[in-house]
């Protein structure tokens, strides 16, 4: 009998010090089960925290690091690799660009292949007749640039002869302070352009296997989009993760096809307008001329100003009159204007207003990375790295240097609120 009492009492006394005592009434604690942080043997909870937050601080810092080389050296691999990375992405923005077509077609009963070959027929005439428009007289029209040079050199002259005499005077200021001679400036050679059929012959190949490839990207992206959308929503694990990877895609197709749309009618029409003002005060090739201005109006900034400086080249070479063949640059930079801050801003709105540095950042890096090209895709891909960024969430950079937090932004109280409530009511089963 006293054995008996003498084990029950140590085996009570292995369960106190194995544990937590029980509670009153008989009720255990179950604090794992609620979710709630349980520290290790022997630590405190505040020990714990503080190991917890220097762990994430630590998995933060590393991926901050990854991250930056990441930043650094893809812009060299996208560059190395232009030959597959510019084709492969111009092809992913025009599907994106065609996807509202694509679904407009499908909505009608058109089978997926079919409604992607349309699309890519459609897109196909368009740009073709935009190249023969701009092209082939541009090719006829600068082909008489050496036998236009006397006149170009005429029309100058008087520029030419005030930057002389503003440069003699500012060498005879200079000469009478200082005791040495200005040294004039050397002239240096340029060597002729070579050929455009004879470049075209060269890089012919390599540019018909980029098209088939680019063609192929955009026929089988969108004859899979159906497909491959269900695919990635249904994929995921749960119904939040379903319901933010669907806004994320549609944010992303609404996003760009809404700008390359509205951006297109614009450019149009401006391209008309600046043709139809050209044609007007004598400028041959107005058709020409307008493509290019439309062409060009897709690159933000930069665009507008080598449209006015090809103009002021060909007006130039067209009119004998210093004034007249400024003409054509100031009419086409003038409605430029109009079209940038009355037209554009009332017809896109808000939606699509982007920030002009993250535009003029996106510009440089990508037309330094991939040319024109790139410069053309700039805006595009801006729209959809801001879309997808603003779905994923941005890093908090500033709150891990200074604040001594993670990389995580934290939920404001309204999301914290609305995420635990749906975290209740999965638990509830309702």
């Amino acid at each position: 009998m006293a054995n008996d009492d003498y084990t029950a009492q140590a085996g009570t006394a292995d369960v106190h010090e194995g544990g937590p005592p029980p509670a009153e009434g008989g009720a255990t604690t179950a604090s794992s089960a609620e979710g709630v942080f349980e520290p290790p043997l022997g630590v405190g909870v505040e020990d714990a925290m503080r190991i917890a937050q220097r762990r994430d601080r630590l998995l933060a810092a590393l991926t901050l690091t990854a991250g930056i080389g990441l930043v650094i050296a893809l812009p060299f691999a996208l560059k190395a690799g232009a030959e597959f990375f510019l084709p492969l992405t111009t092809a992913l923005v025009i599907a994106v660009a065609l996807i509202p077509v694509l679904e407009w077609l499908e909505r009608r009963g058109v089978p997926s292949p079919i409604a992607a070959l349309a699309c890519i027929l459609v897109f196909l005439v368009a740009a073709n007749v935009a190249i023969a428009a701009i092209l082939v007289p541009a090719t006829d029209f600068f082909r008489l640039l050496p036998t236009r040079l006397d006149r170009i050199q005429s029309n100058l002259a008087p520029l030419l002869d005030l930057y002389s005499s503003l440069e003699k005077y500012v060498n005879r200021t200079l000469r009478q302070v200082a005791s040495t001679p200005i040294k004039q400036p050397a002239t240096a050679g340029v060597a002729a352009p070579s050929s455009i059929l004879e470049f075209a012959a060269t890089s012919a190949p390599a540019v018909i296997v980029q098209l088939l490839f680019g063609i192929l990207i955009v026929f089988f992206f969108l004859s899979g989009w159906t497909g491959m959308r269900r695919q990635t929503i249904t994929g995921r694990t749960s119904f939040d993760g379903a319901m933010a990877t669907a806004r994320v895609i549609q944010d992303v197709v609404d996003d760009v096809s809404a700008y390359l749309g509205t951006i297109t009618v614009i450019n149009v029409l401006l391209g008309i307008v600046t043709g139809t003002a050209l044609w007007a005060i004598g400028m041959p090739y107005p058709a020409m001329w307008g493509g290019i201005v439309a062409l060009l109006n897709y690159i933000p900034y930069f665009g507008p100003v080598i449209g006015a400086f090809l103009l002021g080249l060909g007006g130039l070479m067209t009119f004998s009159d210093i004034w007249m063949a400024l003409l054509p640059p100031a009419l086409m930079y003038g409605l430029h204007l109009v079209e940038a801050n009355a037209i554009t801003p009332f017809i896109v709105g808000h939606r699509l207003t982007i920030s002009p540095l993250l535009i003029l950042i996106s510009l440089s890096f990508w037309g330094w990375v991939w040319g024109t090209l790139g410069a053309l895709l700039a805006v595009p891909l801006l729209i959809i790295i801001q879309t997808v960024l603003g779905a994923a969430g941005k890093p908090d950079i500033a709150g891990f240097l200074f604040e001594h937090g993670t990389l995580v932004q934290q939920k404001s109280g309204r999301n914290r609120r609305r995420g635990d409530a749906s975290d209740d009511q999965r638990e509830t089963g309702g």
